[in-house]
C-alpha cells in the first residue's frame, strides 16, 4: 500500500470543497502498520464546544439539499450531482418502486416475479428508502415484506467446507427452503412458510432508578409448505436497512477501513473489529464486505442483484436464476414460467434497468443534521465519545475516487460506522455464521439519519431485527465488545442519557 495519501485525494478534496478548511497541517497515520497516511481532518475531535468543519453536512457536498422534516427525507438525490444524472436517478427510482408481476405478461418489461418472493417491489422492503420493521402487531399480518429470514445449515461434506473456507459462499442454503424464507408466491404455487415471533419483556434498571423494559424475541418457522426444514437449520431475521449514503460508504478506500481493524485486540482495549472478506460476483475475487447486517456484500451492485433474486425472484446478468431461490424440493416453483427474455440479455432485469437501480441506490442522499450545534447536543456528543461509542461508531472518513461519480469522490463524511464486524454479545447473537462473521458478530451500523426514522418510517424500531423500540433500548442491548460502553451509558444520570440520545437523534 502507498505510504502517502494520493495527490488526487487532496486536490479532489479542495476541488469539491469537502475539506477545504482542513487540509492544511499534518497528516496523521491511523492503525498500527496500516501503511496509509490519512488527512488530518480524520483525527478525532477534542473540542466539544463547537461543531467540526463540515459536520453539519454528514454526506459532504453530496448531502441532501432538501427538507429533513418530511417523509421523503431519505428519497432525495446527492446534493452535488450533475443535473444530467438526475434523469438516471429518477428512472432508477421508478424501477425501485415498480411492482413486478408474474410471467408471462403483456408487460414483459415488468414480468418475472417469483415464483417465490418476499415482496413485489424494492420500495416495499425499504419503506420510503428507510428502515423496515418486524410485524407491528401480532393480530394483523404484515404484508410489507420489510422483514425477512435468512436460512442456512452447517457444512456436511468436505466440498461444502472447502467452499466456505475459500469464501466462495458466505453460507450454505437449507436443502428445502434455500437461503431465504419466501412467504409469498405467484398463483398456483405455495409460499414457503411464516416467521413466528414471540416476545418476552426483560426489565433493566438504570442509574437514578429508571426502569427500561427490553423485548426478548424468540423465533420459529410455521406453516411450512414443503415439509420439514433441516433439523440443524439456522435462522436470522433481518429488517431492511435504510438506503441513504450507500455510494459514499462504497467510495471509502479499503485502507481507511482496514486501518481500524484489530481482530486479535493487539492494543488490549477490548475492541477487536475485523473485516468480513467476501466473494465478489463482479470481480471474481475476495473483496472487503461493506453492506448487509454482517458486512456480507462487497458492492452495492451485488447487493441489488442478490435482493432482486432473493427478495423478488428476478434474474439479472450477475445472478441469472429466473426461478429465484427455488430448490429441487420445490418442483412446482422450478416448473413455473420465468420472465427471462432475449430483449433483456436473457434475464428479467437487463443491465440497462439494473444499472439505473444501482445508480439510484448509490445516490440516495444523507440528510443534513438537525440542530447539531445545540449546546445539549454538543454535550451529548462529548458523552458519546467519552463512554467509548466511537470505538466502533467511527465518526468520519474521506471518500476516495468513485469511478464515474465525481460528486461522491473526495468527500469528508460522518457516517458513524467503521464497517467492521464486532462481537455484540450473546443477547444479540443469531447463532448463524455469515462469511467470517460468527453468530454474535455484526457490522457496526451507520448512524447518519437515524433520528429521522420516525418521520420517514413512522416507527423507532432499531437493531437487525427491530427488537429495540427506541435508541435507549438499542444501546442497552449492546454486549460483548460494546458491554463497557453500554454499562457506562446505564450509569449516566438521566439528564446525561437524554443528552447522548439527543446527539444520536441529531445525526
Amino acid at each position: 500500500m502507498p505510504r502517502k495519501a494520493p495527490r488526487a485525494l487532496l486536490l479532489g478534496a479542495v476541488a469539491f470543497g469537502a475539506a477545504l478548511p482542513l487540509l492544511a497541517g499534518a497528516m496523521a497515520t491511523y492503525g498500527e502498520d496500516a501503511g496509509v497516511a490519512l488527512p488530518a481532518p480524520l483525527a478525532p475531535t477534542t473540542d466539544f464546544t463547537k461543531l467540526e468543519p463540515g459536520e453539519a453536512k454528514p454526506g459532504g457536498e453530496a448531502t441532501s439539499r432538501g427538507s429533513t422534516d418530511t417523509p421523503n427525507a431519505f428519497s432525495l438525490s446527492s446534493g452535488n450531482m450533475d443535473f444530467k444524472r438526475e434523469l438516471d436517478f429518477k428512472v432508477g427510482n421508478g424501477i425501485f418502486r415498480k411492482n413486478w408481476v408474474s410471467a408471462p405478461s403483456s408487460t414483459d418489461a415488468s414480468d418475472g416475479l417469483g415464483p417465490l418472493f418476499n415482496s413485489r417491489a424494492c420500495q416495499n422492503c425499504h419503506l420510503k428508502d428507510g428502515r423496515g420493521h418486524p410485524p407491528l402487531s401480532t393480530d394483523v399480518p404484515d404484508t410489507s415484506g420489510s422483514m425477512l429470514v435468512r436460512l442456512s445449515v452447517p457444512p456436511s461434506t468436505e466440498e461444502e467446507k472447502a467452499l466456505l473456507e475459500a469464501h466462495k459462499v458466505n453460507s450454505l442454503p437449507d436443502p428445502t427452503y434455500g437461503g431465504q424464507l419466501q412467504d409469498f408466491a405467484i398463483q398456483g404455487i405455495k409460499g414457503e412458510g411464516k416467521l413466528n415471533i414471540a416476545y418476552k419483556e426483560k426489565e433493566v434498571k438504570l442509574a437514578g432508578g429508571e426502569i427500561v423494559s427490553l423485548r426478548v424475541p424468540a423465533y420459529s418457522l410455521t406453516d411450512l409448505g414443503y415439509g420439514p426444514a433441516s433439523p440443524d437449520i439456522m435462522l436470522s431475521p433481518r429488517v431492511a436497512p435504510q438506503m441513504i449514503g450507500l455510494g459514499l460508504l462504497e467510495a471509502v478506500p479499503d485502507e481507511q477501513i482496514l486501518a481500524n481493524a484489530d481482530p486479535d485486540d493487539a492494543d488490549k482495549d477490548g475492541i477487536s473489529g475485523k473485516p468480513n472478506m467476501v466473494w465478489s460476483r463482479e470481480q471474481q475475487k475476495l473483496m472487503l464486505g461493506r453492506f448487509g447486517w454482517k458486512a456480507g456484500i462487497p458492492t452495492i451492485a451485488q447487493q441489488a442483484a442478490e435482493a432482486f433474486n432473493g427478495d423478488i425472484g428476478l434474474s439479472t446478468t450477475m445472478i441469472p436464476r429466473g426461478h429465484g431461490d427455488c430448490t429441487e424440493k420445490e418442483p412446482a416453483c422450478l416448473a413455473a414460467p420465468t420472465g427471462d427474455s432475449p430483449k433483456y440479455q436473457n434475464v428479467e432485469v437487463g443491465d440497462d434497468l439494473f444499472n439505473m437501480v444501482a445508480f439510484y441506490s448509490k445516490n440516495l442522499a444523507v440528510p443534513a443534521r438537525r440542530k447539531p450545534d445545540d449546546p445539549e447536543v454538543l454535550k451529548g456528543k462529548e458523552l458519546f465519545y467519552g463512554i467509548g461509542c466511537t470505538s466502533c461508531h467511527k465518526p468520519k472518513f474521506m471518500t476516495g475516487e468513485a469511478p464515474g461519480q465525481p460528486h461522491l469522490s473526495h468527500q469528508l463524511i460522518y457516517p458513524y460506522t467503521d464497517m467492521l464486524l464486532h462481537d455484540m454479545g450473546e443477547g444479540l447473537s443469531d447463532n448463524r455464521p455469515e462469511g467470517e462473521a460468527n453468530g454474535s458478530e455484526w457490522r457496526t451500523a451507520p448512524l447518519w439519519g437515524i433520528g429521522l426514522t420516525q418521520i420517514v418510517n413512522g416507527h423507532t424500531l432499531f437493531l437487525h431485527d427491530g427488537r429495540a423500540r427506541n435508541i435507549t433500548e438499542a444501546i442497552l442491548w449492546h454486549g460483548g465488545e460494546a458491554q463497557s460502553a453500554r454499562d457506562k451509558f446505564a450509569a449516566l444520570s438521566k439528564e446525561d442519557r437524554d443528552r447522548l440520545v439527543a446527539f444520536v437523534n441529531s445525526l
